[in-house]
């Protein structure tokens, strides 16, 4: 099964893009940025860079670059990349794009966004990628 990592906006602890212990930008074992197993960057199967089957980056259904409904990628409801309540873009609670603390944040398998969007133009995937960075842009998040 596949993990997830937070993958809001928040900076503070336990946030999405929190860079200390169980951060999603936190680099260190377990983190969403980290390239270990376990890892939201890790390349491994079960990891969140992985493009295999259940993978962050895997284009098929139920992955995390999956542009159909239920994908990291999808724009319709409960997608990663849908603006509404709930979505990967959506600023307010429970949304990927919400930086405030959060009782229930925001989970996926696919790396951290600012992460995420990168990978995605290395994969030829720009509209995506363009859609993540413009969402990031909108809450101040700096390139």
């Amino acid at each position: 099964m596949a993990k997830y990592w937070i993958r809001n906006m928040y900076t503070g602890p336990g946030g999405g893009a929190y860079t200390g212990p169980g951060g999603g930008l936190y680099t260190g074992p377990g983190g969403g940025a980290y390239t270990g197993p376990g890892g939201g960057m890790y390349t491994g199967p079960g990891g969140g860079a992985y493009t295999g089957p259940g993978g962050g980056l895997y284009t098929g259904p139920g992955g995390g670059a999956y542009t159909g409904p239920g994908g990291g990628l999808y724009t319709g409801p409960g997608g990663g990349l849908y603006t509404g309540p709930g979505g990967g873009l959506y600023t307010g609670p429970g949304g990927g794009m919400y930086t405030g603390p959060d009782a229930e944040p925001y989970m996926a398998i696919h790396p951290p966004f600012p992460l995420f969007a990168k990978e995605l133009h290395k994969m030829g995937m720009h509209r995506e990628a363009n859609m993540i960075e413009d969402a990031l842009k909108s809450i101040g998040w700096r390139f």
